[in-house]
């Protein structure tokens, strides 16, 4: 075996299973998706940057999330709309596990900004009176430099696991961008190490995470019901309903990448279901968490009026 590997420099990344007829169309919608990505995250930073009324920790961790979502999208979609205009749609080893990393610092990054927000709205719902005491400032930052902290550890470890491993001669990815899965099923070495901690790891970074946000808001609607006016309870389960659905894409296409893998091995189901929560999700969270939240509009409407004073 030592005789017939090569020291792989490249991959070859095949994209999505677009026809080629309506390659140019589909490049028009994919780019349109990352513009919005783009745009209603940036928008979200900035005013919650600009807006001291949204100095909360809430909107601390919403921050974060927006930051994740941005760079989450913009790690997997640049390289697919450059590969959809290349003849080889290509990249390097080094490049390819630099993606691979930082991909799964900012989608595991999701995963825990996801359930420490959802305990901020169970404490805020169920504790109205100790929110302040106990969403402390300490305690919110704390969790945020923890959350980064465990992505980033989390991360290196699949990456260093994964750079030990040779590859042959085959280096064609059936896939848009660097997926650990699919990299496993081009090593020739041993990967039982590799697949023992994706299945370890990511049940406590994946399903732990998605159990308590579940929990938590089983506790926010049981809470809710006890409630007399029917108004704020058809608005609580409004946005539970939104938050719900996007926290459900996001962990349901991941644990059924990752954790229940297909048995019959379909490439075209693992990369819709991954574009789904590298490229769908990100878009949506902006809808979803902000542009129909009541103090949103208001900071934009705030922010623009000071800009016309100034002007």
């Amino acid at each position: 075996m030592a005789n017939n590997q090569t020291a792989i420099s490249e991959f070859l990344l095949l994209g999505l299973p677009i026809p080629p007829q309506h390659q140019h169309l589909f490049y028009a919608l994919f780019l349109a998706m990352y513009i919005t990505t783009v745009l209603g995250n940036l928008l979200i930073i900035v005013l919650i940057g600009l807006d001291s009324n949204l100095h909360t920790p809430m909107y601390l961790f919403l921050s974060n999330l927006s930051f994740s979502d941005l760079c989450f999208s913009s790690v997997t979609v640049p390289k697919l709309l450059q590969n959809m205009q290349s003849q080889v749609p290509s990249i390097p080893y080094a490049g390819c596990l630099t993606q691979m990393y930082f991909l799964m610092v900012f989608g595991d990054m999701e995963s825990f900004l996801l359930v420490v927000m959802a305990y901020d709205r169970y404490v805020a719902i169920c504790f109205p009176l100790h929110y302040t005491g106990i969403m402390s400032p300490k305690l919110c930052l704390c969790l945020v430099v923890l959350s980064w902290v465990l992505t980033m550890l989390y991360s290196l470890l699949h990456t260093l696991l994964l750079a030990r491993l040779s590859f042959c001669e085959d280096n064609v990815i059936l896939h848009f961008f660097c997926d650990i899965s699919a990299l496993l099923k081009l090593a020739c070495s041993d990967t039982f190490i590799n697949e023992l901690m994706i299945f370890i790891l990511g049940g406590l970074v994946i399903v732990i995470p998605f159990l308590l946000i579940i929990v938590s808001y089983v506790q926010i609607v049981s809470s809710i019901l006890k409630v007399p006016s029917t108004r704020i309870i058809h608005k609580v389960f409004s946005t539970c309903g939104s938050h719900l659905s996007v926290v459900s894409l996001f962990y349901g296409t991941i644990i059924g990448l990752y954790l229940c893998p297909s048995a019959n091995d379909s490439t075209v189901k693992e990369t819709v279901m991954a574009f789904m929560y590298t490229a769908v999700t990100p878009m949506l969270n902006p809808f979803i968490y902000s542009l129909r939240n009541r103090d949103m509009k208001g900071a934009l409407i705030r922010v623009l009026r000071k800009k016309k004073i100034s002007l």
